[in-house]
C-alpha cells in the first residue's frame, strides 16, 4: 500500500489547490461533543439509520417528525415498555414507513443504549471513548449488541453522530481493491483488521482524522 504522501498529492492534482480539497473533506466532532448528545438522540440516530438502510433517505428523513412522536422523542426508558401490541398499532400509522422489523428494532435498541448507559454513564461515552485505531471494533460491538445494526449500518450511523471513522463504500473498497489491500468488500475480521491498519498508517503519518482519509481516498476513484 502506497504511504499518505501519495494520496494527498493525489487529491491535490484532483482539486487544484489544498483550500479545494479542505472544502471537500468532513470534520467530525470532538469527544466533549460526542459526550453531549443526548441518549435519546442516539437512539433516534440509531432508528434513522435503520429506516434509511435500502430506501430514499429524503423519503424517511420527511418522515421523521412523525417517528419522533409515535416513539416518544425516543426515550429510551419509555420505549423498552413497548409492547408487541403498540408496534401493531404503529403497523396501521400511515404516518410512518410500516416495516414491522425495523418498528420492532426500536425498542430493543432502547434496551441496548440504556444498557450501554448504565454501565458507561450515557451512550455518548462509549462513542467518544472509543479509540479510532480500533473503529472497526466498535462496528462488531454495535452489529453484536444492537439491533439491525451490521453491514454498512454501523459505519454510517457513526458518520452521522460525528464520531471519526472511516467508511467501505463501493468508491473506497474500490480504491482498496487498486491499492491491493483487499480483494472484496472487508466483511471478515481479517479484512477488516487490515483496513485498519491502513487507516491507521495515514492516520500517524498525517494527523488527519479517519473520516477525511476516507474521503480521500474514495476520491481517487469514479471522477
Amino acid at each position: 500500500m502506497r504511504d499518505y504522501k501519495w494520496l494527498h498529492e493525489y487529491c491535490l492534482n484532483r482539486f487544484g489547490s489544498a483550500a479545494a480539497l479542505e472544502s471537500r473533506l468532513p470534520q467530525p466532532n470532538s469527544g466533549d461533543e460526542l459526550r453531549a448528545i443526548a441518549d435519546d438522540r442516539y437512539l433516534s440516530l440509531i432508528s434513522l439509520r435503520i429506516f434509511r438502510a435500502g430506501l430514499k433517505h429524503s423519503l424517511v428523513d420527511a418522515k421523521w417528525p412523525a417517528f419522533e412522536e409515535v416513539f416518544f422523542r425516543f426515550d429510551p426508558e419509555k420505549l423498552v415498555l413497548m409492547g408487541g401490541e403498540h408496534i401493531e398499532r404503529l403497523m396501521q400509522d400511515a404516518r410512518i414507513i410500516r416495516h414491522l422489523g425495523k418498528l420492532k428494532s426500536v425498542p430493543r435498541n432502547a434496551q441496548f443504549v440504556r444498557d450501554v448507559a448504565k454501565e458507561k454513564e450515557s451512550f455518548g461515552n462509549l462513542i467518544a471513548d472509543w479509540p479510532v485505531t480500533d473503529i472497526v471494533g466498535l462496528w462488531r460491538y454495535l452489529a453484536k449488541h444492537g439491533t439491525q445494526l451490521g453491514g454498512l449500518s454501523a459505519p454510517r450511523l457513526l458518520r452521522m453522530a460525528g464520531k471519526d471513522t472511516f467508511i467501505p463504500s463501493n468508491d473506497v473498497v474500490a480504491a482498496l481493491k487498486a491499492q491491493k489491500v483487499v480483494d472484496k468488500v472487508p466483511s471478515s475480521q481479517r479484512d477488516q483488521a487490515a483496513v485498519q491498519s491502513v487507516f491507521n498508517q495515514w492516520h500517524s503519518e498525517s494527523g488527519r482524522p479517519m473520516s477525511q482519509l476516507s474521503a480521500m481516498l474514495a476520491f481517487t476513484v469514479n471522477h
